[in-house]
């Protein structure tokens, strides 16, 4: 059993893509699930899918993008920021930029899970889970 199921998100896919994996699969959650629309909406994975398993449960599995010619993964960076003993918080005038804007960070707000850019084009603040480059 793990404490984080975020934590356990991000290794995951950081896992796959070190092993040059094609798909990887994930137990899923409400957070998990709105994590991975951002991903495939900033462009940072190829396609994802939502199945349903015998538990309840439910699995999310993620292709995983991979530039066609060099090989090298559309992910370089996935870094978990607000972690459980320590929670991260920002306004919407404050939130970290990843790599001077080139980068994406995922922030839980009011709004839902979303990307800091459309944050502050909301300007609503929230917790900063992750940074994607």
């Amino acid at each position: 059993m793990y404490s984080d199921p975020i934590s356990d998100y991000l290794t995951r896919l950081r896992n796959a893509i070190k092993a040059n994996h094609r798909i990887v699969e994930i137990p899923a959650s409400n957070m998990k699930k709105a994590m991975t629309e951002v991903l495939y909406d900033q462009g940072y994975i190829l396609k994802y899918k939502f199945e349903d398993t015998a538990n309840n449960q439910g699995v999310i599995k993620i292709a995983l993008k991979y530039n066609p010619v060099s090989k090298i993964p559309a992910i370089r960076e996935i870094k978990r920021y607000s972690k459980p003993g320590l929670r991260k918080y920002s306004s919407a005038d404050k939130l970290p930029r990843v790599l001077n804007g080139l980068g994406v960070a995922i922030v839980s707000t009011s709004h839902g899970v979303i990307t800091d850019k459309k944050a502050r084009e909301l300007n609503v603040g929230g917790e900063v889970l992750c940074f994607v480059s």
